[in-house]
């Protein structure tokens, strides 16, 4: 069992139904901005998200360009996630498509 690894376009479709995206990236980053309604997943935060998500819950892992997404995905497949994805580009991937980003100026 493993992740897949998916386009920005099939993430934003997949949340309209249900799907749970986090973002990895750094505290900073994802203050200033972020993909519209990701969830801000960190070691400080890994319980709240384990509350969140059931197993079987389509998890979409997103990151700065998405390569550190891969491991995370790895990780969340190796912690019993079932249906684990990677957003190829990452969040750059993300502003490129001109999906819905939140912004904190």
């Amino acid at each position: 069992m493993s992740f897949k690894e998916i386009t920005p376009q099939k993430a934003w479709e997949m949340m309209q139904q249900g799907a749970i995206l986090v973002d990895i990236r750094d505290n900073m980053r994802f203050a200033y901005s972020h993909p519209k309604g990701a969830f801000h997943l960190t070691n400080q935060s890994f319980l709240q998200f384990e509350e969140l998500a059931d197993f079987d819950s389509p998890i979409i892992v997103s990151c700065y360009h998405g390569v550190s997404s891969k491991n995370v995905a790895t990780f969340l497949v190796e912690q019993g996630y079932e249906n684990v994805f990677s957003i190829i580009g990452g969040f750059d991937g993300w502003e490129k498509a001109n999906l819905p980003v939140e912004r904190e100026y």
